[in-house]
């Protein structure tokens, strides 16, 4: 079980760390990206093939502005994906939600602010699909 984040770029870096401090306290493994659907796409995609056959993975995407990363992420798995665009004030805030609000069809994106209450989300998603297997 784990949680796999992919960042737009580094600069996403700050506001990856406030999810995975909360992901390490829950003891949920992590591991982190930087790479852009937008400049490199095949790096995505061999991310998402590295995971491809695993069992419990959840995809968190930080990404701001128009936001490819997040539905390119959910076009190209069948894991669930967590967007928590970064924001640094309000109007940055209703650019990234906006962004990430708006996914084509077929690629479900989960939406969720607080970093801290992705990374419960997480937490919960893993826990579900653990059960599962019960």
């Amino acid at each position: 079980m784990k949680a796999v984040i992919l960042m737009g770029s580094t600069a996403d870096e700050p506001w990856a760390n406030r999810i995975t401090e909360r992901l390490s306290e829950l003891g949920i493994a992590w591991e982190q990206h930087a790479c852009s659907a937008h400049k490199q796409p095949k790096l995505v995609l061999d991310v998402l093939e590295r995971y491809a056959s695993a069992k419990h993975i959840v995809y968190v995407t930080i990404a701001g502005r128009s936001n490819a990363l997040s539905g390119f992420v959910a076009a190209n798995s069948s894991f669930p994906t967590l967007a928590c665009p970064p924001f640094a004030d309000r109007t940055d805030m209703l650019v990234n939600i906006h962004s990430t609000l708006q996914m084509p069809s077929q690629t479900p994106v989960l939406t969720i602010l607080d970093p801290g209450n992705c990374a419960e989300a997480v937490a919960r998603i893993l826990a579900f699909g653990a059960r599962g297997e019960d």
